[in-house]
């Protein structure tokens, strides 16, 4: 149950970050330069706290999930662990000054839940940690760097994993509502783009099916891990992080917003599925599969309701939102992160024979792959699961666009 090493260094790599009202466009250029885009296109840089800040012990910081996580031995290739990383925290003047080079004029980051609140609701603010991130925000201001901040990207106080089981449990709603609050009333005078969860999709299912992200939850199929239900914990972490969502939301569309004019909404982690076979189980496998993946997330913000195709395939597993938990999360957006890292084949299980884990209610019956016929999807890369493939960019760009009504949407992630 190793997580692979790429998480443990800095995703800090140039990516086009605009608002998008998508026009599909087929031409395409030989070179593309910053003068072809219009003025006010966002091109940035983007983070998270626990992979480039270190200083994972330092002025009052408490414990978090990945600090356990990373120390826990077997969890991480060759226990490699975030306690340094990339010394932001100390060196984050350099950074900017790097940013700044780049002439880039937006800059993605997390806070670190546990460098504000150490011990979640149970424990008092951190002046220190509040600090840092007015001093970043100040410092990437004064270089012309507008910030785009996540309040949650993975790293979450340890105590509420203890104390509760942290994601599982509806009392993780009222504790993200108070981390987020703080964050508003600390930063959101000069921070205009706020992201609630940084792609709660992967998290339920990394965390709480194949256990390879904390908590390390899995089950057999898809992992022997210490403690967890594979088929059932990914969809009651993903309905309180909705909830979550939609909670914060709600608290800064009232009190917030209107004074200090910034935007709200969360980002997705996608890819772009195409059918395997020129089959028709299999286009419908690849159907299933954006509603597994992306539809699990953002058809509730957008619509108050899980798809249905999850609904007739999980049926009573799937959790049910109240009618007043549909009215909270319907519209609880006002943009879609979208981070792409590729594409890949989606096979049917219904009426083929696939790996264990895929043929189960909880994959929607189906398996993904970036092969075919021995032939990769798209240029590979250093990571197994990621192909280089520009047109599924192009492609989940429209599909979300038409499917959530053209909502306005930021690349937020992209590339390899």
């Amino acid at each position: 149950m190793k997580m692979q090493k790429w998480f443990m260094h800095v995703v800090f790599t140039l990516f086009c970050f605009s608002l998008l009202h998508v026009q599909s466009s087929h031409k395409v250029d030989d070179e593309i330069n910053r003068s072809q885009f219009p003025n006010g296109f966002l091109f940035g840089t983007s983070t998270s706290s626990y992979q480039i800040e270190g200083a994972a012990f330092e002025d009052g910081k408490g414990l978090s999930n990945w600090d356990k996580f990373s120390h826990t031995p077997g969890m991480i290739n060759n226990d490699e662990n975030g306690d340094i990383a990339n010394d932001h925290y100390h060196r984050y003047l350099e950074d900017i000054k790097l940013m700044s080079s780049l002439g880039i004029n937006v800059y993605r980051f997390s806070i670190s839940w546990t460098r504000i609140l150490p011990r979640g609701i149970y424990g008092d603010i951190n002046p220190s940690g509040v600090m840092f991130y007015n001093n970043l925000i100040d410092n990437l201001l004064l270089r012309g760097i507008e910030p785009f901040v996540t309040i949650h990207h993975q790293d979450l106080p340890e105590e509420l994993e203890q104390r509760y089981g942290g994601w599982l449990s509806p009392l993780i709603q009222r504790d993200f509502v108070h981390f987020a609050e703080i964050c508003f009333k600390s930063f959101g005078d000069r921070v205009k783009y706020w992201v609630t969860i940084n792609e709660p999709n992967l998290v339920a299912d990394f965390g709480f099916m194949r256990g390879t992200y904390p908590p390390g939850h899995c089950s057999p199929p898809f992992g022997n891990c210490y403690t967890g239900n594979s088929d059932v914990e990914p969809l009651l972490a993903m309905h309180n992080m909705l909830l979550s969502h939609a909670k914060a939301v709600d608290l800064y569309r009232k009190q917030y917003q209107a004074k200090q004019g910034g935007t709200i909404g969360i980002v997705a982690h996608t890819f772009m599925y195409e059918p395997l076979r020129d089959e028709e189980c299999d286009r419908q496998a690849a159907n299933r599969a954006l509603a597994f993946v992306i539809g699990w997330l953002l058809d509730p913000l957008v619509f108050g309701e899980y798809p249905a195709d999850m609904r007739s395939i999980l049926g009573s597993q799937l959790p049910r939102f109240s009618s007043k938990e549909k009215s909270l999360l319907r519209g609880s957006l006002d943009f879609i992160g979208i981070n792409n890292y590729g594409a890949l084949y989606a096979k049917d299980c219904y009426l083929s024979t696939c790996p264990l884990e895929a043929a189960r209610p909880i994959k929607g019956f189906l398996q993904t792959t970036g092969m075919r016929d021995g032939i990769p999807i798209g240029d590979q890369t250093g990571m197994k699961w990621f192909f280089v493939v520009p047109k599924g960019m192009e492609k989940i760009v429209d599909y979300i666009k038409i499917k959530y009504h053209n909502m306005p949407m930021y690349i937020t992630e992209n590339g390899a």
